[in-house]
């Protein structure tokens, strides 16, 4: 069901579609349908969207918003994104309500996972 002003569909460059398909479905068990060679989407991930080629990146401190993911088992999150090729730019931290991690996937953008048990605990 669509509602009506809500965020419903968010779209991301991808430098290198082939590489960051595979490491959504081999972290987040993403599926993509594609359309065309330049453009891929996905679905019921909380927030629909797409990737389209371009050679630019997402990342926060050029001013762009940062996509944050939920985990429920944070280590676990952190160590399929090292196995599957992300970067870490920021480890495990705590804040007031949990900790997080960002990373960079394969074409550059940025990311970050999030869990309510505090890094230290986990």
């Amino acid at each position: 069901m669509l509602n009506n002003h809500k965020l419903n569909y968010v779209e991301l460059p991808a430098s290198d579609l082939i590489a960051t398909k595979a490491f959504f479905n081999q972290v987040f068990g993403w599926t993509f349908t594609d359309y065309g060679p330049e453009y891929t989407a996905f679905s019921d991930q909380g927030l629909d969207g797409g990737f389209y080629q371009a050679n630019k990146c997402s990342l926060s401190e050029q001013g762009s918003a940062l996509l944050v993911f939920y985990a429920d088992d944070i280590q676990a999150t952190l160590a399929k994104v090292n196995a599957c090729g992300g970067e870490i730019i920021k480890p495990i931290f705590d804040f007031p309500g949990g900790c997080r991690f960002h990373f960079i996937e394969p074409s550059g953008n940025e990311f970050a996972v999030w869990s309510e048990t505090k890094g230290s605990q986990a």
